[in-house]
């Protein structure tokens, strides 16, 4: 039997897409040889499940690659200012012309310089990093007192769970135990992260009192000198010896208070040596700064246990908890381990749910292809669907992919849509076995009838998600460059399952015979089978009819059923919102006082807050189990995150599992109800409290910069009074807040006249307070440094600092600062941002998306925002955070939207062998588009980002069934007819798949669309977009696409009329028979 040639076509990841001979070749070798194809299956299968065990790790969310250079300076005692202008301006000054930096931020806080270079696209981070730090290296103008910088690259490993050392005990006991804890971990296999959070430093603290400085005429630099003497290790060379070198060497280096305190420091008249613990007193204990950490209401140190690399987040977590439970008898009287925010805990719920809903997808996908095509052809077209999947495995180590919630919802959302090319051909395969051919000869001509248009249709789905993988740089990258790591790798596995090993089980199926015995299934798909053909015979073609002889009607009311959904959806019942507020499984509330409070105050408030937690975890505690909806508390004062601050300080209560409740309480309402628990406090700088997952990054983040910081808090409060005019709009904060109290010193005329510099007095002034140090030396894992101050009591005030005594130069005179001095108070940042050299200051805000949206809000502000540069000279804004993210999202996917049409374009006028006809094809898209935003007025949700996603991945799904509907109808064409009844018959004979094919799309991701649970639900906008919009556009498929092709037709036998009456025209006469304009 001739076969039809058709073009070869290859996919991008090096499959052979089947056609013209070689396709022909291929498809009929592995139809004849059944055992080739079976291997090639188990090997996918064996080869993916392989590489899903060994190389694909497991973890929440997917881990991201390393965007930024960090220069880290620490630079203790230093005020933000002089961080900033020792430090930070010099790093800034270093690195600004070095080529692959997109911009370059800063933080100069108290204490410390932070340089953030981000690394602009194209440009490989570790080369931008050897290139800053060689710049870096090199700079020998930094302060004398700071640290060498440590440049580093951004890394993203994700903690994973945190283990609580508590206990009622002392500190040093506490630090003791967790940091035998720490080592206990890190001697698991699958540990190498572990760091201990929450605990102050240990430290050497010598205190010496002036009075015993004046006593023996000592200067605490003295005294450091003489310690870094008598406490060092001294290697004294070698002897050379008949039998070899001998090294000499003095062990003298003191490691604990009594060693130090035994250090002789100087003589008395005779002789006796005076040591450090007769003058001094020496405390082994931890560095002078204020941090305090309870859980559930006891002390305690934290572990963060972190994931590295391909390490699964699920064993990390079992191994950490199995040894938590080893360790547990060794353990001193008083102290015990619990865990905190168990990562592995909220991906397992995930992984659940997600593989629920995958079960039940495909569970209704195989119910539907067995009552519309025989079980037997059912199951072999379901059998792609592993084995796809089990081939994408292979591909995920290669591109860095991970199992992960957004990865698990790709397999989910690609479930309906893999099957599309084994419907079509399974169906065409099984149609010519009903005609009476052979099944293996139906096998391969059924494959290869359609195995162009199926292959492109592929391609074009391809095409769709590829957009998607240039998301980088935002917040929403790690949701839209997940969605295409899957899908394409599935989508081409489908298409080597569909062309190989599907025929090759489909030549096994058998023509039954007239008096075959059906099972009850087989009963069923018959009358399923005949009900469908009955509906196609007596309600579809007529309505089809209808509409080729009404086709201006078909199309203008077709537009006009778009036009007033669209026309609802902008009226304010579709809301668009970046990125879906979804409840977390936590309350958290961060607090930031002035820093001029002192710890105390922060300390009274973070208990104050704390017992709020408390409260409400008694009044939700069910009366029954006694179980609370409120599992645990930690709090911390003197930390934030990753701030260390006195005025700073957090309390987060974990919260049950929604699944685990037996109470219906959510988090956003405990949230609620502790907002007005805690009320107004007085003085707070900021207070955030949040119930969300990803609420760390602000919806309104609005940037100002240009000038100097008061200049810029002019402006920020203008807007922060514009913002709290909005109804819905709350959590209004910036981020100028004042910091300590400054004493700024000047030299007075006498100074200069006992021979005193700046930096002398200053210096001076430093030991006495900050203190001086005299060593640094390594105890075990911790690093100690040795310092020596004066005692709180001689440094605690301004008449203290007025009183200090300075010595004079070459002398052993002093004198009080307050003669040789001037004092002055004053005031600045606590904290200095810099962007591209230029001082910022930003305003962020928080909205509640039932009142109000981000985009709305900074829509009416931009008159404002507007003014302030027209009133502010040189001040520039810039919007920040979630709507830059959103912004920079739409205009890359607007980009990547006219890419993907032109490449759809031009892979369907490829196998349709025309120009005009992919238009007839691609002109479902408007109606696929408005069906999504349909969807989302079923189901009360708002548009977002995610929903966008959902679109693009619609844009290449959705022409698959009209391009098969268009090239059947050409195959009919070509087997003669008229041109109504060809589009006719075609349509009849594809509607089968057609529904079928969006069908399996729809309920592949139904479980999805009706799962309530939080786990689901910043996914359904994605599963909303792509299940409703394949539904509405299969219905208006069946009838626009008919109507378009002949219209399209007519339209070109029309233009080729009026331009051959044109040409004739043109000769002036009628031409002989066959002429036609070139």
């Amino acid at each position: 039997m001739q076969t039809k040639s058709t073009p070869v076509a290859a996919t991008s990841g090096g499959l052979l897409a089947t056609g013209g001979l070689w396709g022909h070749i291929m498809i009929a070798w592995f139809a004849k040889n059944p055992v080739a194809a079976n291997l090639l299956m188990f090997g996918i299968i064996l080869a993916g499940l392989s590489s899903a065990i060994r190389s694909v790790p497991v973890e929440t969310f997917p881990s991201q690659d390393p965007d930024s250079v960090l220069i880290s300076t620490e630079f203790r005692g230093a005020t933000p200012s002089t961080a900033q202008q020792g430090v930070t301006f010099r790093i800034e000054e270093a690195i600004a012309d070095i080529e692959g930096i997109s911009e370059i931020t800063s933080r100069s806080s108290e204490g410390r310089s932070l340089v953030i270079a981000e690394v602009d696209g194209g440009y490989e981070p570790r080369n931008l990093l050897e290139d800053i730090k060689v710049r870096v290296d090199a700079l020998n103008t930094l302060p004398r007192d700071a640290e060498k910088p440590i440049v580093s690259l951004n890394t993203f490993n994700p903690v994973v769970i945190f283990v609580a050392v508590k206990g009622d005990v002392d500190s040093r006991t506490l630090r003791d135990t967790a940091a035998q804890v720490r080592a206990g971990l890190l001697a698991l296999d699958s540990i190498s992260n572990v760091e201990l959070q929450g605990v102050p430093d240990p430290a050497m603290n010598i205190e010496i009192a002036p009075s015993v400085l004046d006593a023996y005429n000592l200067t605490l630099a003295q005294v450091g000198n003489a310690i870094r003497v008598g406490a060092s290790d001294v290697s004294a060379g070698n002897v050379q010896t008949r039998d070899g070198d001998i090294l000499i060497r003095s062990d003298g280096q003191a490691y604990t208070a009594q060693e130090f305190a035994r250090i002789p420091i100087l003589s008395d008249a005779s002789g006796k040596p005076i040591t450090l613990g007769e003058i001094a007193r020496v405390e082994d204990s931890f560095e002078e700064n204020s941090l305090l950490t309870t859980f559930d209401g006891e002390p305690a140190v934290m572990i963060e246990v972190r994931r590295v690399g391909k390490q699964s987040a699920l064993q990390v977590s079992a191994q950490t908890k199995q040894f938590m439970s080893d360790f547990a008898r060794q353990l001193p009287s008083g102290i015990t381990l619990d865990y905190w925010d168990d990562d592995s805990e909220y991906l397992q719920t995930r992984i659940n749910a997600v593989l629920d809903s995958a079960l039940m997808g495909g569970l209704l996908v195989i119910v539907l292809l067995s009552l519309f095509l025989r079980p037997a052809v059912g199951f072999w077209v379901f059998l792609g669907i592993p084995v796809s999947f089990m081939g994408a495995f292979l591909f995920l180590p290669q591109v860095d992919g991970s199992l992960n919630v957004i990865s698990l919802f790709a397999f989910i959302m690609v479930i309906g849509i893999v099957v599309d090319d084994a419907i079509v051909t399974g169906e065409n395969i099984y149609r010519k076995i009903r005609e009476g051919m052979d099944s293996q000869q139906a096998a391969i001509e059924g494959t290869q009838e359609i195995a162009v248009p199926v292959t492109f249709g592929i391609l074009t789905t391809v095409a769709a998600f590829s957009p998607l993988l240039f998301l980088d740089g935002t917040r929403f990258e790690f949701v839209g460059t997940q969605l295409p790591m899957v899908v394409i790798p599935v989508m081409l596995m489908s298409l080597v399952e569909s062309k190989l090993v599907l025929p090759a089980h489909m030549s096994h199926v058998r023509r039954r015979p007239a008096n075959h015995e059906f099972s009850w299934l087989g009963r069923t798909q018959q009358k399923v089978s005949r009900s469908l053909e009955l509906f196609v015979e007596r309600y579809y073609r007529p309505a089809l009819s209808r509409c080729l002889d009404n086709k201006t009607i078909t199309i203008t009311a077709l537009v006009a059923i778009a036009s007033v959904i669209i026309s609802i959806a902008q009226t304010g019942h579709l809301r668009f919102q970046a990125f879906p507020k979804v409840e977390s499984e936590a309350v958290r509330v961060f607090l930031t006082m002035p820093e001029s409070s002192g710890f105390e105050t922060t300390r009274k408030h973070i208990a104050t807050i704390n017992s709020h937690f408390e409260a409400l975890r008694e009044k939700y505690r069910d009366p029954v189990s006694g179980e609370s909806i409120i599992v645990s508390i930690l709090a911390t004062a003197g930390s934030s995150g990753s701030t260390v601050k006195s005025n700073v300080g957090s309390v987060q209560a974990a919260i049950q599992p929604t699944e685990d409740r037996v109470l219906d309480i959510k988090a956003d309402q405990i949230a609620r109800e502790l907002r007005s628990m805690i009320g107004n406090i007085p003085g707070v700088q900021s207070l955030s409290i949040s119930a969300e997952i990803f609420g760390s990054d602000p919806p309104i983040n609005i940037e100002l910069s240009g000038a100097e910081p008061p200049v810029l808090y002019e402006a920020i409060k203008l807007l922060k009074q514009k913002l709290r005019e909005f109804s819905g709009v709350y959590d209004i904060q910036d981020n100028y807040s004042g910091g300590k109290e400054e004493l700024n010193l000047s030299l007075k005329p006498r100074a200069h006249a006992l021979g005193l510099r700046l930096d002398n007095v200053a210096g001076q002034v430093r030991d006495a307070v900050f203190g001086f140090e005299a060593q640094r030396i390594q105890r075990g894992r911790d690093e100690l440094r040795v310092m020596i101050r004066l005692p709180l009591q001689f440094r605690s005030s301004v008449t203290d600092i007025n009183s200090l005594p300075i010595r004079v130069p070459n002398s052993t005179e002093e004198v009080p600062l307050s003669e040789i001095a001037d004092i002055t108070p004053s005031e600045s940042a606590s904290t200095l941002y810099r962007l591209n050299r230029n001082s910022i200051l930003n305003v962020t805000a928080d909205v509640d998306q039932q009142q109000t949206s981000s985009l709305v809000v900074l829509n009416e502000m931009q008159p404002l925002l507007q003014q302030i540069e027209q009133d502010f000279p040189g001040v520039r804004y810039r919007l920040d955070g979630e709507a830059e993210d959103a912004a920079v999202t739409a205009s890359r996917l607007q980009i990547g939207l006219i890419l993907v049409l032109l490449a759809i374009y031009a892979l369907l006028a490829v196998p349709l062998k025309s120009y005009g006809q992919p238009l007839i094809v691609m002109s479902i898209i408007p109606f696929s588009l408005v069906g999504a935003m349909l969807g989302h007025l079923v189901m009360l949700q708002d548009l977002s980002m995610l929903s966008i996603f959902g679109m693009m991945a619609l844009v290449g799904v959705v022409v698959n069934d009209s391009l098969v509907l268009v090239h059947t109808i050409n195959q009919r064409r070509r087997d003669g007819g008229d041109l109504k009844s060809a589009v006719s018959n075609a349509a009849a004979t594809r509607f089968r798949p057609v529904l079928l094919t969006s069908m399996t799309t729809f309920v592949g991701l139904a479980p999805l669309l009706v799962d309530g649970s939080q786990q689901a639900k910043f996914l359904k906008p994605m599963a909303t977009s792509l299940g409703f919009g394949i539904m509405f556009a299969t219905a208006i498929t069946l009838l626009i696409v008919p109507v378009l092709y002949i219209v399209a037709h007519n339209a070109k036998h029309q233009l080729a009329g009026f331009l051959r009456r044109q040409w004739h025209g043109a000769l002036g006469g009628t031409p002989h028979a066959g002429t036609e304009p070139s």
